[in-house]
């Protein structure tokens, strides 16, 4: 069974990624940069900008991949908006940031139209801000 999503287990690693990749890609570039420090010669060098450049698009593809994930939810959740909020609320709509969008994914359907409020009164300005307020979340089980 599930745990229950909350605040303080929102946050999600995926472990091939932050503790298989990252990890053995940085003990490489150390290695590298020791090898270089024993016989500093053009292949040790090359070798450790190679490491680096390992280490950059890793982080590049990660970044890539939740960039995507983030459009893909701001959608979800105009969408989501326009079918849940009563008139003055869906013509602000736009006003909300992508960073408002990514926080009240979690937030059940009942509480969106108050959230939505608080934050274009400008009550709620962060993200931290809109998920510490959140009273029943609403699972995001399907992502990386």
């Amino acid at each position: 069974m599930e745990e229950q999503q909350n605040y303080a287990n929102h946050r999600r690693f995926y472990p091939p990624y932050h503790f298989v990749a990252v990890p053995l890609l940085t003990i490489n570039l150390v290695l590298q940069l020791w090898m270089f420090r024993r016989l500093p010669l053009l292949t040790a060098t090359a070798n450790i900008v190679l490491a680096a450049g390992a280490i950059m698009l890793a982080w590049t593809a990660r970044t890539m991949v939740l960039k995507v994930q983030d459009r893909v939810i701001r959608l979800e959740e105009r969408l989501r908006l326009t079918q849940i909020l009563q008139d003055d609320l869906r013509s602000r709509i736009g006003e909300l940031r992508a960073r408002h969008l990514i926080a009240m994914r979690f937030a059940d359907d009942a509480e969106v139209p108050d959230l939505c409020r608080a934050v274009l009164n400008g009550e709620l300005k962060t993200s931290d801000d809109i998920k510490r307020r959140i009273k029943t979340w609403r699972p995001d089980t399907f992502r990386a």
